[in-house]
């Protein structure tokens, strides 16, 4: 029996490890020759991965973790740069791998490279092995349309994209079946400084074997048809790949998650609305004072996941209030406490699953969005940064069963003093219209929720898409 090991470099930072490593364990549960080395890029202020790294170690058999040396990046290129500058390890660390193949004939063949959609760099080194390389895709099919729309406007029209920057124009694209308001485009499109390392990223897109796409083939049926026509790689849509088994989610101690689900138990059926913004999602005290008036004027069960910014200019995470009658209103948690809880980060899965919570008020991750389907929780729209705005502009125009709180809403990647502020008048209206959810659109999302496990089975899209990726994969290994 041929044996195959992959590489897989995820990016650094916990959400994007989580994903990677259910989409390993996805191809190792289908195909026994196959084996999976990670090679692990840290961040310094982030302790949450090696906990989630100790956690699988005793779990996941045929998958090992390797943390390659911290090297400082370059200033201002943060990301890319911290990526670039690990080249030397991958090599490294591969060279051994094929090394123990060479020597032992029971070891397995590196068949190739995943790489996050971050880690493009990192072509350069599978192809000094002579071995092809996967991208693995944590957004969703439309925004890598979207990508190589954008990146064929400039390359073969010379359009700058960044004019497009506080523009009322729309966009009409092969991978969106609506115009798309200019104002939703990612981030990186409308800015100069970003829009090169985007764009660039796209070119090395084409020059990959494949495209794993953390999607599925009913939901964004229209985008992944756009890619038929030969001109990107073949597309993979495999998902909705989900942690749902909370692996890695012991940062919040068991005793929260109980009092969290004791409340809830005692919460009536759909009735409560559950506010969290992502790992990175965190307000300043101005606007958290407008979600809690428009939470109070609402009149509904809420649960709230505040989060204390990151101290201006540092590169940290958001954490726990200690306090957090600190930044509320004055007497808002004694006038609330009969139908609002308050609580730090929140153990998401637990929450969404449960029957009592009705409506999800979200920074539209992407990974938010596809756990909302899964649990058939629909989502009020408020996103913050990167591709989200896109993401919100999908789940209310394209699959039609989100409501807006505000879909352009745009801010800078970490906690800006200057961030525009919504008011509980529209924070009031966008709860109402999410708890009180039409009938039509609740129907569209109890469909698509039972279509998204269906493509998981046996016989479903995404089992036969991730049957003809490992095909792919390990029968033509070089």
């Amino acid at each position: 029996m041929k044996k195959a090991e992959l590489v897989f470099i995820p990016a650094p930072g916990i959400s994007h490890l989580m994903s990677t490593v259910e989409v390993a364990k996805l191809l190792l549960d289908r195909d026994e020759r196959l084996s999976i080395t990670f090679l692990i890029i840290s961040l310094s202020y982030d302790s949450k991965t090696a906990c989630y790294i100790d956690s699988l170690s005793a779990t996941c058999n045929r998958i090992r973790f390797i943390k390659l040396p911290e090297d400082e990046p370059e200033p201002n290129t943060f990301l890319f740069s911290l990526i670039g500058t690990q080249k030397r390890h991958v090599k490294e660390e591969v060279s051994k791998l094929v090394i123990q193949s060479k020597l032992s004939p029971d070891s397995p063949t590196l068949a190739g490279f995943v790489l996050d959609f971050f880690c493009t760099s990192m072509i350069d080194v599978a192809i000094e092995f002579g071995v092809p390389s996967y991208i693995f895709l944590t957004t969703g099919a439309a925004y890598l349309g979207l990508q190589f729309y954008i990146q064929a406007l400039h390359d073969e029209q010379r359009v700058d994209a960044t004019q497009f920057k506080d523009s009322n124009a729309e966009l009409v694209t092969p991978c969106l079946a609506y115009p798309l308001p200019a104002k939703a485009l990612p981030s990186a499109v409308l800015n100069k400084e970003w829009l090169p390392a985007f764009l660039d990223q796209a070119r090395r897109f084409r020059e990959t074997k494949g495209i794993i796409v953390n999607t599925f083939e009913e939901l964004e049926s229209h985008a992944i048809n756009s890619f038929s026509n030969g001109n990107t790689p073949p597309v993979y849509p495999v998902g909705p790949i989900l942690n749902l088994n909370r692996d890695g989610d012991h940062d919040v101690e068991s005793d929260k998650r109980k009092d969290i689900k004791q409340w809830l138990d005692d919460q009536p059926l759909s009735s409560v609305v559950y506010l969290c913004f992502g790992s990175m999602g965190s307000f300043g005290v101005d606007q958290v004072k407008e979600i809690a008036c428009g939470l109070e004027q609402s009149g509904h069960r809420f649960l709230w996941s505040l989060r204390k910014p990151q101290p201006k200019g540092k590169m940290e995470i958001p954490s726990d209030y200690t306090n957090p009658q600190d930044v509320l209103p004055e007497g808002f948690l004694d006038r609330t406490a009969k139908i609002g809880k308050i609580i730090g980060w929140s153990p998401q899965i637990d929450i969404l699953s449960h029957p009592s919570v009705g409506g999800f008020v979200s920074h539209c991750g992407w990974n938010s969005i596809l756990e909302s389907i899964w649990f058939g929780v629909p989502i009020a729209a408020w996103p913050l940064q990167a591709e989200q705005q896109l993401n919100a502009f999908q789940i209310i125009v394209e699959f039609g069963f989100g409501v807006e709180i505000k879909m352009d809403y745009r801010r800078e990647f970490f906690y800006d003093d200057n961030e525009n502020i919504i008011s509980a008048g529209e924070i009031e209206r966008g709860i109402r219209c999410l708890m009180e959810l039409g009938k039509e659109k609740v129907e569209r999302l109890k469909e698509m929720s039972a279509k998204s496990r269906k493509a998981l089975m046996e016989g479903g899209s995404s089992y036969t898409w991730l049957g003809q990726l490992i095909h792919e994969m390990v029968d033509n290994i070089p």
